[in-house]
């Protein structure tokens, strides 16, 4: 998969990231597409306690990143659609995995009501 690792990473493996996880680190290095949602995004902002230079961290990573936005998209809502009633998840997990989906890449978490979605593929932070 070298070469054409495709990631979107949900919020705790950007937590993970940049809390100095060198593993994760290396492996999105060799990817060719890195993105989070715009739901990651807004939830990593709402912590509790982050200092200026978490924000800053946050900020610079993003800047090389994509932050895929919310917007009427069929394909998105659908996946969207699917997954929350499918596999009932919370309506910003449903979200976060549909931009996997969307985005053909796999999702990297260390929540486990991902794992058992045969539509995602799943790797661990």
């Amino acid at each position: 998969m070298s070469g054409k690792l495709r990631c979107v990473l949900d919020t705790n493996a950007v937590v993970s990231l940049l809390n100095g996880n060198l593993e994760l680190a290396t492996r999105l290095e060799a990817a060719v597409y890195v993105g989070i949602s715009v739901i990651t995004y807004l939830e990593f902002l709402v912590f509790d306690g982050l200092s200026d230079n978490d924000r800053n961290s946050f900020k610079l990573f993003c800047s090389r990143i994509e932050i895929v936005p919310l917007a009427h998209d069929d394909e998105l809502s659908d996946k969207t659609l699917m997954l929350r009633t499918k596999h009932r998840l919370k309506l910003p997990d449903a979200i976060i995995g549909a931009t996997a989906l969307c985005r053909n890449a796999l999702i990297i978490t260390n929540d486990s009501h991902f794992s058992g979605i045969s539509s995602l593929t799943v790797q661990s932070c």
